[in-house]
């Protein structure tokens, strides 16, 4: 757990690595995470480094398993997930160029996959298309006797044939557009041959999937006849701009099946092939997402060990890599053990040392956590980071935090449900780390603040006897109804008060009395409780942060600071908010049913944020009959005088 009261004590060290052995060293240290280094390069560009070649190559693998990823991801398999404890080593440099090897005959081998698949896809749809066309169009011949005077052209059998060298041959252009364009395409020939063009279309069945997107989508067949050349480029030139795909289609009935014929073959090998194109695909995604998570970790960590070269200097003689860095003193001994093992494993002749070096520059605020204390300061450190060996707040949220909120919270019901989230995530948490969803890992991260946060809630649940907004009779109500049968049921639609002088007996146990969920003032006895208690708490947990900036002064010696800071600040918090607290706690002691002084009855208790607003406004209000507008004798002069000293020491 470490020292949770102060951060840890650092030391400003300097080391010193042959380059041989300064990757292994430096990976070393890396498994440790106890160095923090110092960039001895600032002026040096970070294109001009010695290590931005390495890093690049980094970068590149990067690239490429992002690629793999992504190509994973689409086909939707499961990546395995690696545990904390089983994260691979960083690759030594020899493992670098067969780890760099594999990865890019992986990114190869799938990028020629997708390339031949697309390509095998569109030729599928193509003959898909074209198919759809032959046979669409079927009956838009089968009324006419088709002459084969031209691959594309039909003339009616009913008009003599000088009669057709006179007036021209009828042609057709046959295709496939989107059914959402088919309207305004039909619109644009129109105008284009003044209505000399007929058009007819033929829905296809199904959805078509999209080449770009592969998103399916409607299609419809079009055949335009037409007489003239001139007419068929412009007709072509329409149907490349509203990327409608022109198909060609014989006039002959017989030559249409023939080609159907030899379509349908054409589609049963494509469909052959694409099948197993996608099988092999498959195999290879397989094998490469059973070491995708191993391949990112050790690209990641190769690329922190060249990022932290980068930040090194070399010496006068050139034969050694110096570098500086922060390390808390109790990891002095793991550090150098980190550099023995790094010498050790890189087989260099000259082992790598450490000097700690006495500076006069404020070192960084590091602070030892573990699982448990570690959602609690980085609560703490989303607010500010504390200063070097400043008293760390974190300790005593670990308790203040849970329990202030249950205050507020206060329901045993609710309290369950949050106990049982975090008991969840607790047990679970081994399987539930390696969960990349950044929203979830906020609530994971926090599993042991909601887990206290249950708890407290359950206690102030059973306190304010609050159960998902009911109360629960465990004790027997100590009130009593004094009144007789006929009073009750003569008395129509009117209240009946209990007074707490006549009717109530004893004290209720553990809690609030369930006898106030029948009351009609419930919310307004309940919320006055509760805002009080959550301003005496709120108080008392100001008093303790301001209190505790006294140990700040005397471990920094600013003994000054004691009279210029925290003495205006106590003074403020005591004369104005601890004097609102004392005026509640006063208030519940004085005013009970039980006095025989009117003016001491509940019915002429004060408001005490009247009060308060009157003392810091000098003003004052009339009180009813028989009751007094203070509380005790000289409280006029007494808030006169808070308020007098507070702004004389201010000022």
């Amino acid at each position: 757990m470490g020292d949770m009261f102060r951060s840890e004590k650092m030391a400003l060290c300097q080391l010193f690595i042959q380059p041989d052995a300064t990757y292994a060293s430096i990976a070393e240290l890396g498994e440790t995470g106890c160095v923090q280094f110092r960039d001895l390069n600032e002026e040096v560009n970070a294109f001009h480094r010695k290590y931005v070649t390495e890093l690049r190559r980094c970068d590149d693998m990067e690239r490429r398993l992002r690629y793999v990823e992504t190509q994973i991801t689409k086909d939707e398999i499961k990546l395995p997930t690696i545990l904390p404890d089983q994260e691979p080593a960083a690759p030594n440099p020899r493992e670098t160029v067969d780890l760099e090897a594999q990865l890019e005959k992986t990114e190869n081998e799938l990028r020629e996959m997708s390339a031949n698949s697309a390509s095998l896809k569109a030729n599928f749809r193509h003959m898909q298309e074209l198919k759809s066309v032959l046979e669409n169009t079927e009956g838009f011949f089968s009324n006419q006797e088709v002459i084969n005077l031209d691959s594309n052209r039909v003339v009616d059998p009913s008009v003599e044939v000088s009669a057709q060298s006179q007036r021209g041959q009828l042609a057709f252009v046959a295709g496939v557009i989107k059914l959402e364009r088919f309207f305004s395409f039909e619109r644009m020939l129109w105008r284009i041959s003044r209505g000399n063009i007929f058009l007819r279309r033929s829905d296809i069945s199904g959805l078509c999937e999209n080449e770009e997107t592969g998103i399916p989508e409607l299609k419809t067949v079009f055949v335009a006849f037409f007489q003239g050349d001139q007419l068929k480029q412009r007709i072509k030139k329409v149907c490349t701009g509203y990327h409608a795909s022109v198909y060609p289609c014989p006039s002959s009935s017989a030559e249409r099946a023939e080609m159907i014929r030899d379509v349908n073959v054409r589609l049963e090998d494509l469909k052959l092939v694409l099948n197993q194109s996608a099988d092999h695909r498959q195999r290879v995604l397989s094998a490469a997402s059973k070491k995708l998570p191993s391949w990112v970790i050790m690209v990641r960590k190769m690329k922190a060990i060249y990022f932290v070269l980068n930040q090194f200097n070399p010496d006068v003689t050139g034969k050694c890599l110096i570098g500086e860095g922060w390390v808390p003193q109790s990891d002095l001994l793991n550090v150098q053990k980190a550099l023995a093992r790094g010498s050790k494993l890189s087989e260099s002749s000259i082992p790598a040392f450490m000097n700690v070096i006495d500076t006069n520059e404020q070192p960084p605020t590091y602070t030892r956590t573990n699982k448990f204390t570690n959602g609690f300061q980085n609560l703490i450190d989303a607010y500010g980071m504390a200063s070097y060996r400043e008293v760390n707040p974190a300790l005593y949220t670990c308790i203040t935090f849970p329990f202030l909120f249950a205050v507020m919270f206060g329901d045993l019901g609710h309290g369950l449900i949050l106990l049982a989230f975090a008991s969840f995530l607790i047990i679970r948490e081994r399987q539930l780390s390696v969960i990349k969803e950044e929203l979830f890992n906020i609530f994971f991260g926090g599993r042991y603040i909601i887990f206290l946060m249950g708890i407290f809630s359950i206690y102030t649940g059973l306190i304010y006897n609050d159960v998902f907004s009911k109360s629960m009779n465990l004790f027997g109500s100590g009130w009593r109804m004094n009144y007789n049968t006929s009073t009750v049921v003569n008395n129509g639609l009117n209240f009946i008060t209990l007074r707490p002088n006549d009717t109530n007996f004893k004290t209720y146990p553990l809690g609030m009395d369930p006898i106030w969920q029948l009351a009609d003032n419930k919310i307004i006895f309940l919320n006055t409780f509760k805002m009080k208690l959550s301003i005496i708490f709120g108080v008392l947990h100001m008093v303790f942060g301001v209190t505790m900036s006294v140990v700040n002064f005397v471990y920094y010696r600013r003994y000054a600071s004691i009279f210029l800071e925290f003495l205006p600040q106590i003074l403020f918090l005591l004369l104005l908010f601890g004097y609102m607290v004392f005026m509640m706690f006063f208030k519940w002691v004085v005013y009970n049913d039980t006095s025989d002084d009117q003016a001491l009855s509940p019915g002429c208790a004060p408001s005490i944020l009247i009060l308060f607003i009157n003392m810091m406004l000098f003003g004052s209000q009339e009180p009813l009959d028989g009751c007094k507008e203070y509380m005790f004798k000289g409280q006029e002069l007494l808030q006169t005088i808070f308020i007098v000293q507070l702004k004389n020491y201010f000022n």
